[in-house]
């Protein structure tokens, strides 16, 4: 049955979905790497498909900007129409010294500054961390793309423009990039009792003022797609 946000119906969506923020990059992976992809949402721009990747069933959702609209669109395939996983692959702005730009980062755990935990009334501070099977799944896949790679603690920030300029505070607790909806996803899907991960790609290194182009950023990060494929087909 759709939702407000998707025009879906039952058995439209994969098991498996990946789950970029820009819809414009989701129509890209349908596109490029899907076998005879249908559209299933276009409701607020925000594309859908499904189709076949090495012959198993794959979804791709835009999820927006931000944890709340990520929160939405997580928070419906996973309760509405029964996905197990989402592999959310995204851009980010480099904070450790080692990473670099266009590399990829695997989020192994998602720091935040955002009270999106607060709705489980939990008696202390709740850590979001990936899906152990999706996140070895994806180092493999890694490691056999022979790319460069990072996996441990990211941050999903509330805040773009940041006036307090607390990338260095961060930096200080080993966190290796930033970004802005990892911690919701793996929240709802902790909640859910499914599977998460956030597979991103360098795409600014704000600390040493230096970005890639808007085109660059829709279009241009494979290895991040390829990962997120390749672990999406090894988890079926």
């Amino acid at each position: 049955m759709p939702t407000p946000h998707n025009n879906a119906k039952k058995g439209d969506i994969a098991k498996t979905v990946l789950m970029p923020g820009d819809p414009l990059r989701a129509r890209f992976i349908a596109e490029n790497y899907l076998e005879d992809p249908v559209c299933y949402n276009e409701v607020r721009g925000m594309f859908g498909f499904t189709g076949r990747y090495k012959g198993i069933p794959v979804s791709v959702q835009g999820s927006g900007m931000g944890m709340p609209s990520i929160g939405i669109y997580s928070w419906e395939l996973f309760n509405e129409y029964d996905v197990d996983n989402i592999i959310r692959v995204g851009t980010a702005g480099a904070v450790a010294d080692s990473v670099e730009l266009r590399d990829v980062v695997i989020g192994m755990s998602a720091s935040t500054n955002s009270a999106y935990a607060s709705q489980y009334r939990l008696p202390g501070t709740y850590a979001p961390t990936a899906s152990w099977k999706l996140l070895s799944s994806a180092v493999n896949a890694a490691e056999e793309k022979n790319c460069r790679f990072h996996v441990g603690n990211i941050l999903s920030s509330d805040t773009f423009y940041d006036d307090a300029d607390s990338l260095a505070d961060w930096l200080k607790m080993g966190v290796l990039a930033i970004e802005m909806e990892a911690a919701a996803l793996y929240m709802n899907a902790a909640r859910a009792g499914k599977n998460a991960l956030c597979i991103l790609t360098v795409s600014d290194c704000p600390l040493k003022g230096l970005s890639t182009t808007a085109e660059e950023r829709q279009t241009t990060f494979r290895d991040m797609m390829e990962i997120a494929l390749e672990a999406a087909v090894k988890v079926k």
